[in-house]
């Protein structure tokens, strides 16, 4: 089946979330010196908000005020999936004790000062489904 045979369909910000929290991994993207910077993430939505951690400098974090996170399913050989993307008012976890905790449950690809965790409270919410034709 050719790409042109298939779809995408913007599905509800529940359902987005729902995707979201289906999946693990995904990638932090914000701004430094005015270029994007997209940085690989594993993440967990608790309560509502998406907490991350990502290989970056907590200082490259800090202040950032609105940061995008973006997750996706994307099957290429059956041309299906999804892809979710969530913006929102961000801070780096400062929190010793909460720090530990989500170190111990999510996994790191760095340790030391390339390795942050982040709380994204997720304002913006827009997700596709990618289809055949066929699919409702």
């Amino acid at each position: 089946m050719t790409s042109a045979a298939r779809r995408m369909v913007e599905v509800s910000g529940t359902e987005a979330l729902w995707l979201l929290e289906s999946a693990a991994q995904g990638r932090l993207v914000y701004l430094r010196r005015e270029v994007a910077v997209v940085r690989p993430a594993v993440h967990v939505l608790q309560y509502g908000r998406l907490i991350v951690r990502t290989p970056a400098q907590e200082a490259a974090l800090a202040g950032r005020g609105l940061l995008t996170y973006h997750a996706d399913e994307i099957r290429v050989a059956g041309g299906t999936g999804w892809t979710v993307t969530a913006t929102g008012p961000a801070g780096v976890i400062t929190d010793p004790d909460e720090a530990a905790h989500h170190r111990r449950t999510l996994p790191g690809w760095a340790h030391g000062p390339h390795d942050s965790l982040v709380r994204i409270h997720p304002q913006t919410v827009s997700g596709f489904r990618l289809a055949h034709p066929e699919a409702k």
